[in-house]
């Protein structure tokens, strides 16, 4: 019996022989790895180029010292990201990014404090970075397994 959730399907061969052709590619990992993490590595040099306006976005939520929570926030995603990206520490890198995502949902994704348009909008954004999350943990685990099966 094939448990839900498990990577046995591509390893069994029930996918598309083009799909398993084109997953064994080495650059294809690593392109999925660089346009997950792109978001958090873009809004982190944006965040360290701009830092009163990263500061300024940090206090309009409510986090406080605005300050600090935007060099935490510049850290995390720049640090994740790169983590990420080079195939290493993609625990503590995604985990990161995770820990940060979902900060990011309670605070400005707080659909049930909204009514209207705002709360079907922050809604939508709610569930996009829940998405985002289990992305990431996705990624934990294929590293993982690839690290698994190479030692």
């Amino acid at each position: 019996m094939r448990m839900l959730g498990s990577l046995e399907p591509l390893r069994a061969g029930n996918s598309p022989s083009w799909v398993a052709a084109l997953l064994r590619q080495p650059w294809v990992m690593a392109l999925v790895r660089v346009c997950l993490v792109s978001a958090y590595l873009i809004g982190g040099i944006t965040k360290l180029v701009h830092f009163d306006a990263a500061v300024a976005e940090q206090t309009h939520f409510g986090l406080h010292p605005g300050w600090l929570w935007a060099a935490l926030a510049i850290f995390v995603e720049i640090a994740g990201s790169l983590c990420a990206i080079f195939n290493t520490f993609v625990w503590l890198g995604a985990g990161g990014l995770a820990a940060l995502t979902f900060v990011a949902m309670l605070v400005a994704n707080d659909f049930w404090h909204l009514q209207g348009t705002a709360r079907f909008i922050a809604l939508n954004g709610f569930f996009e970075h829940l998405g985002l999350i289990a992305a990431l943990v996705m990624l934990t685990y294929l590293s993982s397994s690839e690290q698994r099966s190479r030692g």
